[in-house]
């Protein structure tokens, strides 16, 4: 994008009070960090969490901005990577620490299962939740709303490119289904998904892109000259991916040690606590998004970074746990097969659910429904029913939405730019 009334000082000056502000947030968690000072839990948790959540916002602006120089699939592809870094960190350590330590597998594959089902069963629904609120508000203040919502029945419509990140996550769920089958994650299949994460990130900078519409600090970024807007892109990416490197580990020990005084239990810290940290970036991402009248980009990040972990990072582990003197495979118990087989259907219905490139109010509510209920009935076989119900619902909406099934399943596959045919519209009855 060409910038034909170059900036001047005063852009400058809209830029150095909110990236000050972000930069002194982080600062006092880098400070806690590197200098070994140990705090209470809950100041730990406020504290990292804090710094976190800045580095998140400073992501969102040299993400929006980026899109001025790449295409906005790559822009949003290498955005989600950032925001997941955390999760990487802390899976890739125990499936590391597995290889000498056969008792720390369950735990790299617990974070992982956990963090891919909190995303889709709690993160796509309040995406939606928070995109209906500024769609009320919107309405209230008599201003534009969100171009990519439609109000009766409540959805959010998505762009025909992310047809690509659904075509690559429903290839990658049935890889996946060799998991539970045979118990473990082979290094074969690791370099299978790693195969299929580059090919992914290949393939989305190689499409079109629209000219973005920036605003606030993003906009102010995106003016820039040329040089300085990429070095300001740049700086800030790396800069906010070592914060969320950094505070990662520390910002889930703190929530581990604030669990355990309450009396949790170890392996419920793993799935659950230690996501809600890893997770936090691409959340905040995402909200701000949505908040701002770009839902469907923010549902596009969720969906980017599960592309994501359900490729770089399950391929990952097996390798990180050869590395760490295990075997060929990293091992799963009975425990872990059925974690694998509830995420792994979980995540064929998220893509049933977006098959008509519409996520609407219902579907969203069912998400997080049964999501939900495995908290509530924690058994085996309750975990097995809502694998089951997940599988069902799945089959169901592929059958009604059977037209749409095949041009996602080859639209990673498909370069010539084409028409949306009629028969992808969406079925209103489904």
């Amino acid at each position: 994008m060409s910038n034909p009334h170059p900036p001047t000082a005063s852009v400058w000056r809209r830029l150095v009070l909110p990236l000050g502000v972000v930069a002194l947030i982080a600062a006092q968690g880098v400070a806690l960090t590197l200098t070994g000072v140990h705090v209470p839990p809950l100041i730990g948790v406020l504290s990292f969490g804090v710094a976190i959540v800045a580095a998140a916002f400073a992501l969102a602006w040299a993400g929006e901005a980026a899109e001025v120089d790449i295409s906005g699939g790559l822009a949003v592809g290498l955005l989600a990577i950032i925001a997941i870094l955390p999760e990487y960190a802390i899976d890739l350590y125990f499936a590391f620490s597995a290889g000498s330590d056969p008792s720390q597998a369950p735990y790299a594959a617990a974070n992982m299962t956990g963090s891919n089902r909190l995303l889709l069963g709690f993160g796509w629904p309040f995406i939606l939740l928070v995109a209906f609120l500024a769609f009320l508000a919107a309405r209230r203040r008599r201003t534009p709303a969100d171009p990519d919502v439609q109000a009766k029945p409540f959805a959010i419509r998505l762009p025909h490119g992310n047809r690509v990140e659904l075509g690559l996550l429903l290839v990658a769920s049935v890889l996946t289904l060799v998991i539970p089958l045979t118990g473990q994650i082979h290094v074969v299949l690791g370099v299978l998904l790693l195969a299929l994460f580059a090919y992914y990130l290949w393939r989305v900078s190689t499409g079109e892109s629209d000219e973005p519409e920036l605003v606030g600090v993003a906009h102010s970024i995106g003016t820039l000259p040329t040089r300085a807007r990429r070095a300001t892109v740049v700086t800030i990416f790396v800069l906010a991916a070592v914060i969320i490197l950094l505070l990662a580990e520390p910002f889930a020990t703190s929530l581990v040690e604030g669990g355990r005084a309450l009396g949790i239990d170890d392996f419920l810290l793993v799935q659950w606590l230690a996501p809600l940290a890893s997770e936090a970036p691409e959340f905040v991402i995402a909200v701000l998004f949505a908040l701002r009248g770009k839902a469907a980009m923010g549902i596009g990040i969720l969906l980017a970074s599960k592309v994501n972990q359900w490729t770089a990072l399950v391929g990952t582990l097996p390798i990180a746990h050869l590395i760490g003197g295990g075997g060929m495979a990293l091992p799963m118990d009975a425990r872990q097969v059925e974690e694998f087989t509830l995420t792994a259907t979980q995540t064929i219905l998220g893509v049933a659910m977006l098959l008509t490139l519409r996520f609407s109010g219902r579907w969203a509510v069912a998400l997080f429904v049964l999501f939900a209920a495995t908290f509530v009935f924690t058994s085996t076989e309750a975990r097995l029913i809502v694998s089951a119900v997940y599988a069902v619902l799945a089959v169901a909406l592929f059958v009604v939405r059977r037209r749409t099934l095949l041009p996602t399943i080859t639209a990673p596959f498909r370069f010539a730019k084409r028409e949306e045919p009629a028969a992808l519209e969406p079925e209103r009855s489904a």
